[in-house]
């Protein structure tokens, strides 16, 4: 019996390392220059109100990417309920690889499920995604003090932004601050992922993978590129 399971766990050990053996061999077939296209391509759509993502999110898909996933963007975005990226960027199953969470900031734990699709899934794009009047920002362009508990340590990880913001628009109105701010928090938030992870910068130096910060518009649907 033991002689059995030794043998079961073995078979089980070889089949999950051939499973991230193939994952990290293969990958989409798509330079980081047409996934960002992709994405544009379906926003454009989901601005112009023609969305197509329902043809890519049905049974047939449902069936070829159960498999496996091969998304062709890593898309770290706001968890605000405004900003779905499926859905402003046209995409059904299988396409897009999202993280969300509250300023679109990374924790370890962001870091980890980046790392992960960018080693296994050969993802070529990280598109980092702000959004207008993000919350988030708003609360820390307006903290007073130390912040305390865990909505605090989402308003310290944005204080960098917001003090940068500060040093460049100097006395604005209160909106325009929490936009700069926006727009920093983007920039520093995809600076921060090469520094962070020595897995992201080693493929990011070999032209591996392409970082992009980008905002949505809530009023307009757009989304607008910040860097490349």
């Amino acid at each position: 019996m033991k002689k059995q399971i030794g043998t079961c766990l073995m078979l089980v050990a070889v089949m999950l390392i051939s499973a991230l053996t193939f994952a990290s061999e293969t990958g989409p077939s798509v330079t980081s220059e047409e996934a960002l296209k992709k994405l544009l391509d379906g926003n454009r759509n989901f601005v112009a109100n023609r969305l197509s993502m329902l043809d890519s999110s049905g049974p047939a898909t449902r069936r070829a990417v159960a498999p496996k996933q091969e998304p062709y963007a890593i898309i770290l975005s706001c968890s605000d309920s405004r900003v779905p990226p499926e859905i402003i960027f046209d995409k059904g199953l299988g396409e897009i690889f999202v993280v969300r969470v509250a300023g679109n900031i990374p924790d370890p734990i962001i870091l980890g499920s980046i790392e992960y699709a960018v080693e296994h899934f050969r993802s070529p794009l990280i598109l980092v995604l702000g959004h207008t009047r993000c919350g988030a920002v708003q609360a820390a362009v307006e903290a007073k003090g130390r912040p305390q508990g865990n909505i605090g340590a989402i308003i310290r990880a944005i204080a960098p932004a917001v003090k940068q913001a500060e040093k460049d628009a100097g006395k604005e109105a209160n909106s325009a601050l929490v936009d700069a701010a926006i727009d920093k928090n983007i920039a520093l938030v995809a600076k921060s992922l090469v520094e962070r992870s020595s897995t992201i910068r080693s493929f990011v130096d070999k032209g591996r993978v392409k970082i992009v910060g980008a905002k949505y518009d809530l009023d307009d649907g757009t989304v607008k590129l910040l860097t490349q």
